[in-house]
């Protein structure tokens, strides 16, 4: 059978943030896997559209912008024009970016007061 499409993007997401953790900038190296994998899968979702393949699930899409992958999300948003119109997807993706974008300047706001 093989494994199916939304849990190998979840596999390439675990295997990503492994080998950043690997690394010696390992924040910087996740949100560039992070993004480059969102990217991807937004585009191997377009293609899978196009050509009546199996999706990613819209939950999936969500998930890799809120763990950081949005810039990448909306660069394949644009890219293969995927995504852009869709609602309620629209709505949801627009609140996962701007949660975590807080979250982000809550976490760069602890850490200077940490200094």
């Amino acid at each position: 059978m093989g494994m199916n499409l939304n849990r190998f993007c979840y596999l390439l997401l675990a295997l990503a943030a492994i080998s950043s953790l690997l690394t010696l900038h390992s924040t910087l190296m996740w949100f560039l896997l992070a993004n480059l994998l969102t990217l991807i899968i937004y585009g191997a979702d377009k293609m899978a559209a196009r050509k009546a393949w199996r999706r990613v699930p819209e939950s999936t899409l969500l998930v890799f912008g809120i763990v950081g992958g949005w810039p990448g999300a909306i660069v394949g948003q644009q890219l293969f024009r995927h995504k852009t119109q869709k609602q309620p997807f629209k709505t949801y993706f627009i609140i996962s970016v701007i949660l975590n974008v807080i979250a982000l300047g809550g976490v760069y706001y602890m850490a200077s007061l940490a200094r």
